[in-house]
């Protein structure tokens, strides 16, 4: 009777975080909630309309998932372990097509040799 128990089960994002963690826990959080949105992601990376009423889950899905990804990346200390992180939040927002959000975390990143390879990726976050 699985279907019909219609309690939804609770997003990586959703979980309660009992600060202070490390760094490294924060990048695999981080790294967690990128994968659980993919799918979401492209799925409104694909959409013509987001305001659609079948897509607007996904919408809301992908920018909790990113809200929250975001929030831990403030707090990780090292440098280069958010940079890796920040990467991972750049490449969800591209594949929801969200060019503003994604050139303004690619600019926050501080490691030139991340900072390439994610522009060797996309080109087009390099332009203004």
């Amino acid at each position: 009777m699985w279907r019909f128990n219609k309690t939804k089960q609770p997003e990586v994002w959703d979980e309660a975080i009992e600060w202070p963690i490390g760094d490294i826990e924060a990048a695999h959080r981080i790294r967690d909630i990128c994968r659980s949105a993919a799918s979401s992601a492209e799925k409104i990376g694909g959409a013509a309309d987001r305001l659609h009423k079948k897509i607007v889950p996904e919408v809301e899905r992908y920018e909790r998932a990113a809200k929250v990804a975001m929030e831990i990346a403030t707090k990780i200390s090292d440098d280069l372990l958010r940079d890796a992180a920040v990467r991972q939040i750049v490449e969800l927002c591209l594949k929801a097509n969200h060019t503003k959000t994604a050139r303004a975390l690619f600019r926050a990143l501080q490691s030139k040799s991340i900072s390439q390879e994610v522009l060797k990726e996309h080109p087009s976050l390099g332009g203004e």
